[in-house]
């Protein structure tokens, strides 16, 4: 094939915008033969902004089903992520899954053990690991230039959101509709990243979340975390909808320094030896080691979505190596449902989490969730994902 057939299953949000990625030609190597949506008017409103030579259907089932296609893109509430990606690798399709890869980790291990067997490549847009600062994060930590770690903090408060934009949807920070809200919907890159960068999950978590704390939902949007690696080193992860100015600063401190990213810069400290051998040898009760210090800032591009994209599609064609496995959405869903059973059960929970027992844990709050009587909205994202007005 000269490029990869794509079908979109989902054309609000985030579907939307991965359709403007493709008719705007940022996609080299795929185009859009099909989209779904169970909205026909997100249909028609798709069709009359960016027309083209694509079959619209009435679900994402069908698409799968029908469709001329080599791939798909699921962008669609949480739950339905794992089905769908489901019935595409059984068909043998290529898929595209947005954060997170499911609400709930059993539902994550089906599709996981689907996409082992399956012949098509199954990735998640996990596209912060394209930013250049965090791919510099990694390496320093993995080389070993701060050592081994010790302590792990991020505090990402700048998610603020409008009452107005929970109320843009009837399935948003619902239970039932969701499975969760900052954790679920805005945090998912973070978590990743957390894991990844340090090459390591935590064990135990200890979270307190708030639910409904800021705004009128029934979900989480304060939260603050307490974790625990499995090396000895403990960490802490804070997240709000409800902050303004809010902050976004990601340290990791290890035996031999540290490295702080924040406002699109690392800054990174190097001890000239060892911080424990220092603590135990020297022999002035107010000495501090020395260190050196450099800042590395942002430069080159951030590909961000077209990165995941453009990746996907050579990989498709086998022109390069897949960049994201599929298969670690797992482990953002891990932390998320960890964080969640710590606070309604008020205990430290161990990862990995118990399925079943989150499972009912969340059946109970759908029990009582309710969608919300609102006509979907769709509202213009680029900001979420750091892009301008």
């Amino acid at each position: 094939m000269d490029k990869v057939k794509f079908g979109i299953i989902g054309v609000g949000n985030m579907g939307f915008t991965h359709l403007v990625f493709f008719q705007n030609g940022k996609v080299q190597n795929g185009v859009v033969t099909a989209i779904a949506d169970v909205n026909p008017e997100k249909l028609e409103a798709a069709k009359k902004e960016l027309p083209g030579d694509y079959v619209c259907f009435a679900s994402g089932e069908e698409l799968i089903d029908k469709a001329d296609v080599d791939a798909v893109i699921i962008a669609v509430p949480h739950y339905s992520h794992p089905p769908l990606s489901i019935r595409a690798l059984k068909k043998g399709l290529n898929v595209v899954c947005e954060k997170p890869a499911g609400a709930y980790t059993g539902q994550v291990k089906e599709l996981n053990a689907v996409a082992a067997r399956s012949k098509g490549l199954f990735t998640m847009m996990y596209n912060q690991r394209t930013n250049p600062l965090y791919i510099k994060m990694r390496e320093l930590v993995a080389g070993g230039e701060i050592g081994d770690i010790r302590r792990v903090n991020w505090i990402i408060t700048n998610w603020f959101r409008t009452q107005f934009y929970y109320d843009s949807g009837s399935w948003r920070a619902t239970w039932k509709g969701e499975g969760g809200g900052v954790l679920m919907n805005q945090c998912p890159h973070q978590l990743d990243l957390l894991q990844w960068i340090c090459g390591m999950m935590p064990e135990k978590v200890r979270a307190f979340c708030h639910f409904g704390k800021w705004h009128d939902i029934e979900t989480e949007d304060d939260v603050t975390a307490y974790f625990e690696f499995p090396n000895g080193a403990t960490g802490a992860f804070i997240t709000s909808t409800g902050d303004a100015p809010g902050t976004n600063r990601f340290e990791i401190l290890g035996s031999r320094g540290k490295v702080v990213c924040e406002k699109d810069e690392l800054t990174v400290c190097r001890l000239n030896g060892d911080l424990q051998e220092f603590l135990s040898s020297a022999q002035d009760g107010f000495a501090t080691p020395a260190y050196t210090t450099e800042v590395i800032r942002q430069s080159g591009e951030v590909p961000q979505h077209v990165g995941i994209l453009n990746n996907f599609a050579n990989a498709v064609l086998g022109l390069e190596p897949l960049y994201v496995d599929g298969r670690e959405g797992i482990k953002c869903v891990e932390l998320i449902n960890s964080m969640l059973l710590s606070a309604w059960q008020n205990r430290t929970v161990s990862i990995p989490v118990n399925d079943d027992e989150y499972f009912n844990e969340l059946q109970k709050r759908c029990a009582s969730s309710r969608l919300k009587e609102t006509k979907d909205l769709l509202i213009d994202n680029t900001m979420s994902f750091g892009g301008t007005k």
